[in-house]
Protein backbone atom coordinates (compact mmCIF):
# COMPACT_ATOMS: atom_id res chain seq x y z
CA UNK A 1 0.00 0.00 0.00
CA UNK A 2 2.63 2.44 0.53
CA UNK A 3 3.69 3.25 -3.39
CA UNK A 4 -0.16 3.85 -4.40
CA UNK A 5 -0.49 5.77 -0.85
CA UNK A 6 2.36 8.10 -2.32
CA UNK A 7 0.53 8.22 -5.70
CA UNK A 8 -2.33 9.16 -3.98
CA UNK A 9 -0.47 11.51 -1.82
CA UNK A 10 0.86 13.16 -5.09
CA UNK A 11 -2.88 13.56 -6.71
CA UNK A 12 -4.65 14.92 -4.06
CA UNK A 13 -5.18 18.10 -5.23
CA UNK A 14 -6.40 17.16 -9.09
CA UNK A 15 -8.00 14.05 -7.72
CA UNK A 16 -11.74 15.37 -7.34
CA UNK A 17 -12.12 16.68 -10.94
CA UNK A 18 -11.73 14.03 -13.20
CA UNK A 19 -13.42 11.69 -10.95
CA UNK A 20 -16.33 13.29 -12.01
CA UNK A 21 -15.99 12.18 -16.08
CA UNK A 22 -14.59 8.52 -14.88
CA UNK A 23 -18.07 7.25 -13.22
CA UNK A 24 -21.14 6.71 -15.01
CA UNK A 25 -24.17 8.19 -13.61
CA UNK A 26 -21.99 9.52 -10.95
CA UNK A 27 -24.87 11.53 -8.81
CA UNK A 28 -26.65 7.89 -8.48
CA UNK A 29 -23.18 6.21 -7.94
CA UNK A 30 -22.57 8.33 -4.77
CA UNK A 31 -26.74 8.90 -4.26
CA UNK A 32 -27.03 5.52 -3.27
CA UNK A 33 -24.81 5.73 -0.59
CA UNK A 34 -27.03 8.12 1.69
CA UNK A 35 -30.22 6.16 0.39
CA UNK A 36 -28.89 3.02 1.74
CA UNK A 37 -27.44 4.61 5.36
CA UNK A 38 -31.44 5.44 5.60
CA UNK A 39 -31.98 1.51 5.93
CA UNK A 40 -30.39 2.02 9.22
CA UNK A 41 -33.72 3.64 10.76
CA UNK A 42 -32.08 4.59 14.11
CA UNK A 43 -33.29 8.13 16.09
CA UNK A 44 -30.78 10.49 16.72
CA UNK A 45 -27.21 11.74 15.29
CA UNK A 46 -26.12 8.58 12.99
CA UNK A 47 -22.13 7.57 13.94
CA UNK A 48 -20.51 6.86 10.14
CA UNK A 49 -17.07 5.66 9.27
CA UNK A 50 -15.94 6.17 6.26
CA UNK A 51 -13.26 3.73 4.76
CA UNK A 52 -10.99 5.05 2.10
CA UNK A 53 -12.37 8.37 2.86
CA UNK A 54 -10.02 10.59 0.68
CA UNK A 55 -10.83 14.16 0.05
CA UNK A 56 -14.16 13.41 1.97
CA UNK A 57 -16.55 13.20 -1.11
CA UNK A 58 -18.63 10.47 -0.18
CA UNK A 59 -18.90 11.50 3.19
CA UNK A 60 -19.89 15.22 2.15
CA UNK A 61 -22.64 13.95 0.21
CA UNK A 62 -24.05 11.14 3.02
CA UNK A 63 -23.76 14.46 5.09
CA UNK A 64 -26.10 16.18 3.29
CA UNK A 65 -29.09 13.69 3.71
CA UNK A 66 -27.96 13.14 7.42
CA UNK A 67 -26.62 16.45 8.70
CA UNK A 68 -26.24 15.63 12.23
CA UNK A 69 -24.48 12.14 11.73
CA UNK A 70 -20.73 12.82 13.19
CA UNK A 71 -17.96 11.36 10.70
CA UNK A 72 -14.78 9.52 11.28
CA UNK A 73 -12.85 9.40 7.80
CA UNK A 74 -10.01 6.81 7.81
CA UNK A 75 -7.47 6.65 4.44
CA UNK A 76 -3.77 6.24 4.22
CA UNK A 77 -3.24 9.72 2.38
CA UNK A 78 -2.94 12.33 5.14
CA UNK A 79 -2.64 15.40 2.43
CA UNK A 80 -6.66 13.75 1.12
CA UNK A 81 -7.62 14.17 4.44
CA UNK A 82 -6.12 17.90 4.99
CA UNK A 83 -8.65 18.40 2.02
CA UNK A 84 -11.46 16.27 3.69
CA UNK A 85 -11.10 18.48 6.95
CA UNK A 86 -11.45 21.54 5.33
CA UNK A 87 -14.54 20.51 3.22
CA UNK A 88 -16.33 18.83 6.74
CA UNK A 89 -15.44 20.73 9.34
CA UNK A 90 -16.74 19.96 13.09
CA UNK A 91 -18.51 16.80 11.29
CA UNK A 92 -15.91 14.92 11.09
CA UNK A 93 -12.78 13.35 13.08
CA UNK A 94 -10.01 12.35 10.45
CA UNK A 95 -7.65 9.33 11.42
CA UNK A 96 -4.66 8.70 9.31
CA UNK A 97 -3.55 4.56 8.72
CA UNK A 98 -3.87 1.56 6.60
CA UNK A 99 -7.11 -0.47 6.18
CA UNK A 100 -4.64 -3.84 5.82
CA UNK A 101 -3.75 -3.02 9.79
CA UNK A 102 -7.19 -2.87 10.79
CA UNK A 103 -9.75 -0.15 10.58
CA UNK A 104 -11.49 1.62 13.60
CA UNK A 105 -13.09 0.41 16.04
CA UNK A 106 -17.29 1.08 16.65
CA UNK A 107 -19.96 0.85 17.47
CA UNK A 108 -21.05 2.06 13.98
CA UNK A 109 -24.56 2.99 12.74
CA UNK A 110 -22.72 2.86 9.36
CA UNK A 111 -19.63 2.46 7.24
CA UNK A 112 -19.33 3.81 4.05
CA UNK A 113 -16.67 3.45 1.02
CA UNK A 114 -16.12 4.64 -2.45
CA UNK A 115 -13.71 3.37 -4.76
CA UNK A 116 -11.57 2.52 -1.73
CA UNK A 117 -11.56 -0.63 -1.28
CA UNK A 118 -10.81 -2.41 -4.20
CA UNK A 119 -6.99 -1.41 -4.09
CA UNK A 120 -6.46 -3.85 -1.37
CA UNK A 121 -6.08 -7.94 -2.14
CA UNK A 122 -8.63 -10.37 -2.32
CA UNK A 123 -7.36 -11.29 1.81
CA UNK A 124 -7.24 -7.64 2.19
CA UNK A 125 -11.09 -7.09 0.90
CA UNK A 126 -12.29 -10.09 3.11
CA UNK A 127 -10.06 -8.69 6.41
CA UNK A 128 -11.89 -5.58 6.35
CA UNK A 129 -15.91 -6.62 5.45
CA UNK A 130 -15.28 -9.10 8.60
CA UNK A 131 -13.91 -6.13 10.50
CA UNK A 132 -16.61 -4.03 9.39
CA UNK A 133 -19.02 -6.50 10.42
CA UNK A 134 -17.88 -6.96 14.09
CA UNK A 135 -17.59 -2.85 14.32
CA UNK A 136 -21.68 -2.75 13.02
CA UNK A 137 -24.56 -1.90 15.76
CA UNK A 138 -27.07 -4.73 15.41
CA UNK A 139 -29.15 -3.33 12.40
CA UNK A 140 -26.23 -0.89 11.39
CA UNK A 141 -25.41 -1.03 7.42
CA UNK A 142 -22.13 -0.99 4.98
CA UNK A 143 -22.29 0.13 2.09
CA UNK A 144 -19.46 -0.26 -0.82
CA UNK A 145 -19.66 1.83 -3.90
CA UNK A 146 -16.76 0.22 -5.89
CA UNK A 147 -15.01 -0.65 -9.00
CA UNK A 148 -15.77 -4.33 -9.44
CA UNK A 149 -14.02 -6.99 -11.91
CA UNK A 150 -15.94 -8.13 -15.35
CA UNK A 151 -17.38 -12.12 -13.83
CA UNK A 152 -15.18 -13.18 -17.38
CA UNK A 153 -12.15 -12.04 -18.71
CA UNK A 154 -14.05 -10.94 -22.32
CA UNK A 155 -16.52 -8.99 -19.89
CA UNK A 156 -13.70 -7.14 -18.26
CA UNK A 157 -12.13 -6.48 -21.19
CA UNK A 158 -15.31 -4.81 -22.92
CA UNK A 159 -15.60 -2.81 -19.08
CA UNK A 160 -12.19 -1.75 -19.63
CA UNK A 161 -12.92 -0.37 -23.26
CA UNK A 162 -16.00 1.11 -22.37
CA UNK A 163 -14.34 2.70 -19.46
CA UNK A 164 -11.88 4.64 -21.51
CA UNK A 165 -14.46 5.18 -24.25
CA UNK A 166 -17.38 6.96 -21.69
CA UNK A 167 -14.55 9.11 -19.76
CA UNK A 168 -13.36 10.84 -23.28
CA UNK A 169 -16.92 11.29 -24.27
CA UNK A 170 -17.29 13.37 -20.95
CA UNK A 171 -14.03 15.33 -21.51
CA UNK A 172 -11.21 13.73 -20.29
CA UNK A 173 -8.14 14.23 -21.34
CA UNK A 174 -4.87 12.61 -21.96
CA UNK A 175 -3.08 13.58 -19.28
CA UNK A 176 -6.39 12.99 -16.90
CA UNK A 177 -6.29 9.21 -18.75
CA UNK A 178 -2.27 8.57 -17.90
CA UNK A 179 -2.66 9.50 -14.07
CA UNK A 180 -6.20 7.42 -14.11
CA UNK A 181 -3.94 4.52 -15.61
CA UNK A 182 -1.34 4.91 -12.95
CA UNK A 183 -3.45 4.58 -10.20
CA UNK A 184 -5.50 2.19 -11.72
CA UNK A 185 -2.22 -0.01 -11.72
CA UNK A 186 -2.38 -0.63 -8.12
CA UNK A 187 -6.09 -1.44 -8.42
CA UNK A 188 -6.99 -5.53 -7.53
CA UNK A 189 -10.50 -5.59 -9.08
CA UNK A 190 -13.02 -8.20 -7.58
CA UNK A 191 -16.11 -9.73 -9.39
CA UNK A 192 -19.49 -8.29 -7.94
CA UNK A 193 -21.06 -11.64 -7.27
CA UNK A 194 -17.58 -13.10 -5.44
CA UNK A 195 -17.64 -9.86 -2.75
CA UNK A 196 -21.51 -10.46 -2.14
CA UNK A 197 -20.79 -13.75 -1.54
CA UNK A 198 -18.23 -12.77 0.93
CA UNK A 199 -20.38 -10.79 2.74
CA UNK A 200 -23.40 -13.89 3.09
CA UNK A 201 -20.82 -15.92 4.50
CA UNK A 202 -19.36 -13.28 7.17
CA UNK A 203 -23.23 -13.16 8.68
CA UNK A 204 -24.41 -9.77 6.13
CA UNK A 205 -27.92 -10.09 6.11
CA UNK A 206 -30.04 -8.63 2.64
CA UNK A 207 -26.79 -8.43 1.06
CA UNK A 208 -27.86 -6.62 -2.20
CA UNK A 209 -26.69 -4.43 -5.04
CA UNK A 210 -28.59 -0.80 -5.41
CA UNK A 211 -26.65 0.31 -8.49
CA UNK A 212 -24.75 -1.38 -10.61
CA UNK A 213 -23.17 0.00 -13.98
CA UNK A 214 -21.10 -1.58 -16.24
CA UNK A 215 -17.64 -2.01 -13.70
CA UNK A 216 -19.32 0.20 -11.18
CA UNK A 217 -21.37 -1.03 -8.24
CA UNK A 218 -22.73 0.14 -5.13
CA UNK A 219 -23.97 -2.76 -2.97
CA UNK A 220 -24.85 -3.39 0.37
CA UNK A 221 -25.46 -6.01 3.84
CA UNK A 222 -26.74 -5.31 7.16
CA UNK A 223 -25.85 -6.63 10.51
CA UNK A 224 -29.01 -8.44 12.24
Amino acid sequence: MARATSVFDDQAATYRGPREKLIPQMDRFYGSVPEAVGLVGRDGPLRILDLGAGTGMLSAVVAESFPEARFTLFDSSPRMLEQARDLLGEKAEVVTGDMYQGIPEGPWDAVISALAIHHMTDEGKKSVYEAVFSGLRPGGIFVNAEHVLGETPAMQDYYAEWHRWQAFEKGLNEAEWKETVERMSHDHLTPLSTQLEWLSEIGFTHVDVLLKDHGFAVFTGRRA
